[in-house]
């Protein structure tokens, strides 16, 4: 079996990826590294390379539970989370846009536990329920190349060979401050007393 490094590699989509990020800080683009990252969750590198090669822009299903796994959350309340998470936190892994719904990569091991803790924490039953992914399951990840506007879209795309993955404890942390962060949004503080209903109302900007 022979050992794939990037400088044996004789796939031209590493190329053109590689070419396209001079210059570019783009955080929805998946750099040549990325791509690698990715394909080694098939289990066959070279065959995944090989795909992607002939349809850079196409989207791929790949399997949860060994390189990562994804939290699916609904995508208003994962905007929230990846708030906390850049403002307040470690920040995030890779995360996409499938189908109205938000896919967070998280550690292995984070689709068995995450479910667990959420029962546990008091704020728990005010967390939008996730769907997990980890062993067994397979998520379609979009494509290397952005194709447009609709299907699958990389809000956060993998840009290394090794990135960083929040674990459990942190995307249980990130709902719990995504949940406190909206209860804080619903309450309205006034330096007024509320109104009299009963009392009259008049239109005081015709004043003369």
């Amino acid at each position: 079996m022979t050992t794939w490094t990037r400088d044996e590699t004789q796939h031209d989509i590493f190329r053109f990826l590689r070419e396209g990020d001079e210059g570019r800080h783009q955080t929805a683009r998946v750099t040549a590294d990325g791509a690698s990252w990715l394909a080694s969750a098939t289990g066959s590198r070279e065959a995944a390379l090989t795909r992607w090669e002939s349809r850079p822009a196409s989207p791929a299903a790949l399997p949860c539970g060994a390189v990562f796994d994804v939290v699916n959350v609904d995508p208003v309340f994962g905007r929230r989370m990846l708030d906390r998470l850049w403002e307040e936190g470690p920040g995030s892994g890779p995360v996409a846009v499938h189908r109205g719904r938000m896919m967070l990569f998280a550690a292995p091991g984070t689709a068995q536990r995450l479910p667990a803790l959420l029962d546990w924490e008091e704020w728990g039953d005010a967390v939008p329920r996730p769907l997990c992914h980890g062993i067994g399951d397979a998520v379609t990840v979009p494509p290397l190349v952005p194709s447009g506007p609709g299907g699958p879209r990389w809000l956060v795309a993998p840009d290394t060979r090794n990135p960083w993955l929040p674990g459990p404890e942190v995307v249980l942390w990130a709902c719990v401050r995504a949940v406190r962060a909206a209860s804080a949004a619903d309450v309205r503080v006034s330096i007024f007393p509320p109104a009299d209903p009963g009392a009259n109302v008049y239109d005081v900007s015709r004043r003369r």
